[in-house]
């Protein structure tokens, strides 16, 4: 795949292996119609376990108040280095009730700003993103994480006035995909706020690397499944659709998020590692 384009590589998304196979997942999870991006850019030799040992501190918060809305973490593997932590909502209003929440809970909202203190001295700076889930665009989605490791983040702006044309171009993916037999998979969602108009952030998750290779491997089959004329309709409607497309790698970091609880059971050697269980006592409920 690396002969052809990084639009090619980050759209077509056959690098988004297989995620979770039959036998690993007992029910298809809703995917999450919102989605808060709260993304910390952290200063040189600041990351890994001193970051870790910071941000368990919020993981501590919300587990001693036992609270129900979850999170999880996102350590870059590719660009600068930063940590992504996303929160999903059945809602906006889902959103608001939860923050409103938290603040009447003086404890928590204490021990967070407690906690926020101590994790600033490690950062350069922090911004934040809404993403709101499209359902149309997206392809084998799965909400259950219980067994992803990697997600595979792709960003495109899209030309002002081509919501259409990007529309057709995902379909024709699809189509592709299909009748090719790959594994890819990915979910969707329209920049809401944080960020510029009219782009897309499209996800694809790999519960191992070897799903990256997979993927690779598995673009023949792509290009074949379009074809000679449709490899260059496809090239033509990238061009005319896509202002600038780029595509990241990051790593899920058990240790910095709040899992949910039936991921944990599903996995726990992933979500609850040893030692992390031992200093965090038992947090996510287990």
């Amino acid at each position: 795949m690396k002969i052809v384009s990084p639009i090619l590589l980050g759209l077509s998304l056959a690098a988004a292996g297989s995620t979770l196979t039959a036998a690993q997942t007992t029910q298809q999870m809703q995917m999450p119609k919102v989605i808060q991006v709260f993304r910390e850019y952290i200063k040189p030799g600041k990351s890994g376990a001193i970051h870790d040992n910071s941000e368990s501190h919020f993981v501590q918060a919300m587990a001693g108040a036992k609270w129900p809305t979850h999170y999880i973490a996102l350590n870059s593997l590719s660009g600068k280095s930063r940590a992504l932590y996303m929160t999903a909502y059945d809602s906006f209003d889902a959103w608001q009730k939860d923050t409103d929440a938290m603040n009447k809970n003086a404890s928590l909202s204490a021990a967070v700003d407690m906690a926020g203190m101590t994790d600033g001295d490690l950062l350069e700076s922090t911004d934040a993103g809404v993403l709101s889930y499209d359902e149309d665009l997206s392809y084998r989605a799965n909400g259950d994480l219980s067994f992803v490791r990697y997600f595979e983040i792709t960003s495109f702006r899209i030309k002002p006035g081509h919501r259409k044309e990007w529309h057709d171009l995902v379909a024709m993916v699809m189509d592709a995909h299909k009748k090719a037999g790959t594994s890819a998979n990915w979910a969707t969602f329209d920049l809401a706020y944080g960020g510029d108009g009219d782009t897309y952030i499209v996800i694809s998750e790999d519960k191992s690397m070897a799903d990256i290779d997979k993927g690779y491997a598995e673009d023949k089959k792509f290009q074949d499944a379009l074809g000679e004329e449709g490899m260059k309709k496809f090239s033509e409607m990238v061009a005319d659709t896509i202002d600038r497309s780029d595509s990241e790698l990051f790593e899920i970091n058990p240790r910095q998020s709040y899992p949910r609880d039936e991921w944990v059971k599903a996995n726990p050697d992933f979500w609850m590692p040893k030692h992390a269980a031992m200093s965090m006592g038992g947090a996510s409920g287990q």
